[in-house]
């Protein structure tokens, strides 16, 4: 029953609308042009359907419109250029070279901007080679257009007709990852399990929650239409966001010592109870993801009331022995709280939207986007050697100028050239660890798909069945592209060969050929990222730290407001705590990259992981005490709560001092304004766990201070070494 379920689940995801959407872009032309005996001008216009939907990537409507013709634009500027000098070897080296370079840099704008840029690279390393464009070559560029357009024409056909089904399909997908970040904290439960490394998996987890998060901000609140639509379909997803969104920090409060529960409770068996109850969580999480892909409305599966009281009855049982249980109490109460939000979403339905939305959300909802707007201040800020991205197109510019001149100079075969040239441009990433992954992935899934390929067309002859079979691995390449690259290589190693099979190629040469030229060009990439350039996340993890540090100081600094007497608004707190997922999201990809690194060059990876650990505790905690301190009355704070808040908060200034940044937009201008309040004469429950919490963050915040000074200490220490090596060689 499972497993059925995430069949269709995918089949109702985003992944196979975009993968069905682009098959039909590229084979609906195609079949047209061949049955009018056009092949050569179908394949072209799939070559410029092809490109256009790869531009196309999830997000607002606007912006993948301003995607999509950008890369039109700037595509018939390039192909101009490259087809008109593509008779000289020495000219086209150095358009491929400055152009390279030129696309590359779009990185520094946004990931769509990136895309843009990889796809008019893509259509220029197509039409390097002079015999591509034998005969009129304007009129091929007017086909390759027309494809574009023809995809274009569908993609907002789609959205027009269904305007809100990409917010679904991403909302859907992103309370998935909310539930496996839960299961993974479930596992905390699990008397078996490694917590440092389940740390490290909940913080890889939260990367990818983070970016899912981002994407679905993108899609709803772009304008205002998402929670004033007459249709109430875009209010419904908004609110059911906005509860995903609190359920998930709901989810990081839930932090505790779980070393120190582990050794407290899980003699007495009551620990696996709650990993089973939160695990229950999960699957009511992943139903309501179905539910919301599917277009349905979703309706519970589970009773928790049992369940619930179970777990009160063994902490009963536990008091009666003299045990202190107060923090399962806690994540008693934690869950609970996770079930309202549960119960709210399933609440909503096509009459009864929930409460409405207050009006300073409506009004605010702009600000939660992060806008990377085409900048090029930002693009002449970054022509330094020390932007990693300014870094990573001279790489792409030299790499693929250099193999481009070498190839030819050596008489290699065109399509060769074309081949690895591809190869190069897919492979080779801004970072090492990246690069690596890739390399592996492409040569894989080039080497099982060439085989796949060959079995098709040396075993079925029927032409018919063989077309089947290329619309078949065209759709599953291409909708596997963003969850699983090597199966997609996999899948669209063997539709290319489906199709150049058609043109009478032989196939045992061209699968040489591919896995040749897909080899020589992971070898140039692999090389060139440990030679040219080198941009390893030893240099660059500290930025991402400070930004960190800088996240969670604002975010914990709206204790001092509560405590001053001031609420904060829903979205000063909100965008305070937004800030810290984005931060904590980049500084967990950051040290993934570490990871995946050579080992000489891993010279930080154990105090980076302390500091990771030890932030994302700190980042739940601070989340915990705000709940607590907004839902406590002001008769239970004292000047006490002020004193360790101001400690904490001291903490982190003087981590943020130790790591300076160049950038004076990100002068760090801390609150300083601590409330005075009166002395406690006693203390009630919630005054007592405000106490708690902030003794608590008090310690982490030391405990990271020391991680700071250690990780700064080090990195003078071998940079000074490296310096005198550098002077004495």
């Amino acid at each position: 029953m499972r497993r059925t379920r995430e069949i269709s689940h995918f089949f109702y995801s985003q992944y196979f609308a975009e993968g069905l959407m682009i098959t039909l872009g590229c084979i609906i032309p195609l079949l047209v042009c061949v049955y009018l005996g056009y092949a050569n001008e179908g394949t072209l216009i799939s070559f410029g359907a092809l490109l256009i939907g790869l531009s196309d990537t999830p997000g607002a409507p606007s912006h993948r419109r301003l995607g999509m013709l950008s890369t039109i634009g700037l595509g018939i500027l390039t192909y101009s250029l490259i087809v008109s000098i593509n008779f000289s070897i020495s000219l086209t080296t150095i358009a491929i070279a400055l152009l390279g370079f030129f696309f590359a840099m779009f990185a520094v704008f946004n990931a769509r901007a990136s895309t843009v840029g990889t796809m008019c690279t893509l259509l220029m390393l197509f039409n390097v080679q002079h015999s591509v464009n034998a005969g009129n070559v304007w009129l091929n560029l007017i086909f390759v257009i027309a494809g574009g357009m023809w995809y274009m024409l569908i993609s907002m056909w789609s959205l027009q007709i269904r305007p809100y089904r990409i917010a679904q399909q991403e909302l859907a997908e992103s309370i998935r990852y909310v539930a496996d970040y839960i299961r993974l904290k479930a596992d905390f439960y699990d008397p078996n399990i490694d917590i440092d490394k389940n740390y490290l998996k909940l913080i890889e987890k939260q990367v990818e929650v983070n970016k899912h998060q981002e994407s679905v901000r993108d899609t709803l609140f772009q304008s205002k239409r998402s929670i004033k639509d007459t249709t109430k379909i875009g209010r419904y997803l908004t609110l059911i966001f906005s509860d995903i969104v609190d359920l998930f920090e709901q989810s990081l409060t839930t932090q505790y010592d779980y070393n120190a529960i582990k050794v407290a409770y899980s003699q007495y068996g009551v620990l696996v109870p709650f990993k089973h109850a939160i695990l229950k969580v999960t699957n009511e999480l992943d139903n309501i993801a179905y539910a919301i892909n599917a277009n349905r409305l979703p309706k519970p599966t589970y009773a928790f009331e049992n369940d619930m009281n179970h777990l009160r009855e063994s902490v009963e049982k536990l008091d009666k022995q003299g045990v202190n249980t107060i923090p399962l109490k806690k994540v008693i109460i934690n869950i609970r709280t996770i079930i309202k939000y549960l119960e709210n979403i399933y609440s909503y339905n096509s009459t009864n939207v929930g409460p409405n939305i207050p009006k300073e959300e409506i009004d605010s909802a702009s600000q939660f986007i992060t806008r990377d707007q085409i900048d090029w201040k930002k693009f002449k800020s970054n022509l330094s050697l020390q932007s990693s991205a300014f870094r990573h197109a001279i790489r792409v510019g030299v790499v693929l100028s250099g193999t481009y001149l070498t190839l030819n100079l050596i008489n290699f075969n065109p399509n060769g050239i074309y081949w690895t040239l591809l190869t190069i441009l897919v492979i080779l990433k801004p970072g090492f660890g990246s690069t690596q992954e890739r390399n592996a992935q492409r040569l894989i899934g080039t080497l099982i798909g060439g085989i796949l390929g060959a079995v098709v067309i040396f075993t079925i002859d029927d032409v018919t069945i063989r077309f089947i079979f290329l619309i078949f691995f065209f759709l599953s390449g291409y909708s596997l592209f963003r969850i699983n690259y090597i199966v997609a290589v996999m899948f669209i190693t063997p539709y290319i060969l489906i199709m150049l099979s058609f043109h009478g190629t032989d196939t045992l040469e061209m699968v040489t050929e591919r896995i040749i030229d897909t080899f020589l060009g992971g070898v140039i990439a692999f090389v060139s990222s440990y030679v040219i350039l080198p941009n390893w996340e030893s240099f660059q993890f500290r930025d991402n730290m400070r930004s960190l540090l800088i996240a969670n100081y604002n975010y914990l600094a709206q204790a001092i407001r509560i405590l001053a007497g001031e609420q904060p608004t829903i979205t000063a707190y909100k965008l305070s705590r937004k800030e810290v997922y984005i931060a904590s999201a980049n500084m967990g990809s950051t040290f993934q990259r570490m990871l995946t690194e050579p080992k000489w060059r891993q010279k930080y990876t154990q105090e980076v992981n302390r500091f990771v650990i030890l932030d994302h505790i700190l980042s739940s905690h601070a989340a915990n005490l705000l709940t607590q301190v907004q839902d406590a009355d002001m008769d239970c704070y004292s000047r006490e709560h002020v004193r360790l808040l101001k400690k904490t908060l001291t903490h982190l200034r003087k981590s943020i001092a130790l790591l300076p940044s160049p950038d004076d937009e990100r002068k760090f201008d801390p609150d300083e304004d601590f409330p005075d309040l009166n002395v406690a004469t006693s203390e009630d429950e919630n005054s007592k766990l405000i106490t708690e919490q902030l003794q608590f963050l008090s310690k982490i915040s030391a405990d990271l201070h020391k991680v700071v000074q250690q990780l700064v200490s080090r990195t003078v220490e071998n940079e000074h070494k490296e310096s005198i090596n550098l002077t004495n060689g």
